[in-house]
C-alpha cells in the first residue's frame, strides 16, 4: 500500500476518515461520560464500538465492491455523494439539542445499541471505500481501534468536561467526511 505517493495518500486518508468517524463516538461518549460511568463500562462500551467499527465497515465495503461492478465509472460519484451526505447529516445532526436518550448505557442491549448507533456512519463510508478498492485490512483495523480510543477518550473525558465540546467533535467529524466526499468527486 505505500509503495507508490497513491498508496501514501489512501493510507492518510483512511486514517483521517477513521479519526473522523471515532469522533462520532467521543462526542456521543463525552455525554454518557457525563451520566457517570465506572472504567468496567468504559472498557465494555469501547471494546463493542471498536468491534462495531470493524464488523459495519466490512459490511459496507463489501456491499459498495459488489455495487461498483454494477455502476462502473458512476462508482466514484456515487461514493463522493454518500461521504458528502453523510458529512453533511454529522453536521447538522450536531445542532440538534434537547435529545435524551432512554437507554440504560450500562446493559447489554444499551451498550450495543450505543455501539450501532455510533458504527452506522461506519457502513455508509465502507460503502464508499468499498466502490474504490480500498485496502480491506487497513481501513477496518484503522476504523476499530480509532473507534475504539475515541470512545474512551470520549467516555473519560465525559465525566469532567461541558457538552459543548461534544457537539464540537460530532461537527468537525461532518465536516472532514464532506471534505472527503467533495475530494472524491472533484
Amino acid at each position: 500500500m505505500l509503495e507508490t505517493p497513491a498508496g501514501l495518500g489512501q493510507l492518510i486518508a483512511i486514517l483521517m476518515m477513521a479519526a473522523a468517524l471515532g469522533m462520532d463516538a467521543f462526542s456521543l461518549g463525552i455525554g454518557i461520560g457525563m451520566k457517570g460511568i465506572r472504567l468496567l463500562h468504559v472498557l465494555k462500551i469501547s471494546v463493542l464500538i471498536g468491534l462495531f467499527h470493524i464488523l459495519m465497515p466490512l459490511i459496507g465495503m463489501y456491499t459498495g465492491q459488489y455495487m461498483s461492478s454494477l455502476l462502473g465509472q458512476v462508482a466514484d460519484y456515487v461514493a463522493g455523494g454518500l461521504l458528502i451526505l453523510l458529512g453533511v447529516h454529522m453536521v447538522f445532526g450536531s445542532f440538534k439539542s434537547g435529545e435524551t436518550r432512554m437507554i440504560d448505557h450500562r446493559s447489554l442491549p444499551g451498550m450495543l445499541l450505543f455501539a450501532l448507533s455510533v458504527s452506522v456512519d461506519s457502513f455508509s463510508v465502507g460503502l464508499s471505500l468499498g466502490m474504490f478498492q480500498s485496502n480491506l485490512i487497513v481501513t477496518v483495523l484503522a476504523f476499530g481501534i480509532s473507534g475504539g480510543v475515541m470512545s474512551v477518550m470520549g467516555l473519560l473525558l465525559g465525566r469532567r468536561a461541558s457538552r459543548n465540546l461534544g457537539d464540537f467533535g460530532e461537527a468537525l467529524g461532518g465536516v472532514i467526511l464532506l471534505a472527503f466526499g467533495l475530494a472524491f468527486i472533484f
